[in-house]
Formats: structure tokens, sequence, C-alpha cells
């Protein structure tokens, strides 16, 4: 979408243009460029508030979008219900999305593909590979259990295998993304001395597991058996790293 610009008119003063009328000059096409009349700012401000109008409205499509898809579930969501709760036409948001499929594809880029990209925009550890990655994925766990973040994980861990279509997109866009970025850090760490299990650059996906364990367990378990997932992720590094040494 085109961003709105603010055209700058070089001469507002009227008593300066009224002068010239009075005084004809020949204008260079430079100036004739810089001169123009304040009627297009003024048609041009409307075209502004159209594109922000229409800004607005698609973000609280697609927020209404993920309440009623955590509520109800992808199968059982209706365009009707999201466009009630997003106060809008249901013809509106064919002006933004052609199916719900769609819509949940834009809420993976909001939600959590930003997250994914953190850890594929990672330079170079200074320190540890340990370090990387526990800081990582402790930010990841404090993103995603218990946030809405969370909820849309579970939501296509439910539903993925009915929707192969969004269970491929979220794998295209999250799941390969972050398990590469694993498997380099892995690959990192063996390189280093770090990581002893040099087969465990094939498996990265082992790496990550906490996180979807966590996940999993937040929504079914948690009330019977709260599960303290910065400390499981602790003890998983020390399996894969070896016990920190205390000083």
């Amino acid at each position: 979408m085109a961003r709105p610009f603010d055209l700058k008119l070089t001469m507002t003063d009227w008593s300066v243009i009224l002068l010239l009328m009075r005084k004809p000059t020949k204008l260079t096409d430079k100036s004739a460029q810089s001169a123009k009349p304040a009627s297009v700012a003024r048609e041009e401000s409307p075209a502004s508030n159209r594109a922000t109008r229409a800004q607005e409205r698609r973000a609280a499509i697609v927020d209404a979008a993920m309440e009623e898809f955590i509520a109800r579930g992808f199968a059982a969501t209706r365009l009707d219900d999201i466009a009630k709760r997003a106060g809008v036409a249901k013809g509106t948001i064919y002006l933004h999305f052609k199916d719900k499929e769609s819509m949940f594809e834009e809420l993976v880029r909001i939600v959590i593909v930003p997250v994914v990209a953190r850890l594929t925009a990672l330079p170079p550890p200074t320190g540890s590979v340990r370090d990387l990655i526990e800081a990582f994925a402790g930010n990841f766990l404090k993103e995603v259990i218990g946030t809405r973040r969370g909820d849309l994980v579970r939501l296509i861990v439910a539903e993925g295998p009915r929707f192969p279509a969004v269970a491929d997109f979220y794998y295209r866009e999250v799941v390969s993304r972050g398990i590469a970025a694993m498997r380099a850090l892995i690959e990192l760490g063996i390189a280093r001395g770090e990581i002893h299990e040099k087969d465990l650059a094939r498996y990265p996906q082992i790496l990550v597991a906490p996180a979807m364990i966590a996940v999993i367990w937040q929504s079914l378990f948690a009330r019977h058996a709260p599960l303290d997932a910065q400390e499981m992720l602790r003890v998983h590094l020390d399996l894969i790293f070896g016990e920190r040494r205390t000083t």
C-alpha cells in the first residue's frame, strides 16, 4: 500500500500571489512545478484519509479474526462472526481478504513470523551458543506461553490436520525457518565443541521440543499441574550442553 505523502507548496501567502497576478512574471519550469495550486493538496487529503481508514478497518478485521478463531476454532468461525466483531459489513472483508485461509495467513505473518524472524536475524554469538539459545528460547516462552501467540499455535496443532493448506503455510513461514536457524546454531555449537552429540544437527526439533510441550501443556494440563517452562528449558539445555559450572 502506497504511503500518503504531504504536498508542500512554496507560496501560501495570498498577498504574494496577488502581487504576481498584478505583475506578470515568467516562471521557469522549475518554479512552475513548485507553485502547484492548493486544490491539489486538498484533493490528496481525502485520499490520505481513505487509506488510513482502510488500514484501520483491515487491522480491526485481523484482530476480530484472531478472537473468533481462538474462541470458536478455525472450522467453526464464520465470516459473519468476524464482521460483526470488527464492526464492518461482511462485504468489507472481501475488500481485504479472499477467504478465511488468507485471513489466517495474515494473522500468522503479524503474530508469529516476527518472533521467528528475530531468531533468523541473530548475529554470530560472541559468547557461548548455549547463552544465545537460552536467551532467545527464554524470550520466546515469555512471548508465547499464556498469550494470544500460544493460542494461535495451539489452534494450528489442533486443526492443522483438517486444513492442510493452513498447516503447509505455517510450515513454510514459521517451522522451516525456525528449524533452519536452530540447525545452524547446533552446527556452530558442535564446531566449537560445546555440543558433543553430532547427530543433534539431524534433529534440531529436539532443541525446540520444550517450547512445544509448554504450549500444549499450558492449555490442557496447567490447571492440574502447573509447568515451569523456563526451568524445564534449563534442564533440557543441561542435557544437551552439560550442566553449567558454578564458580
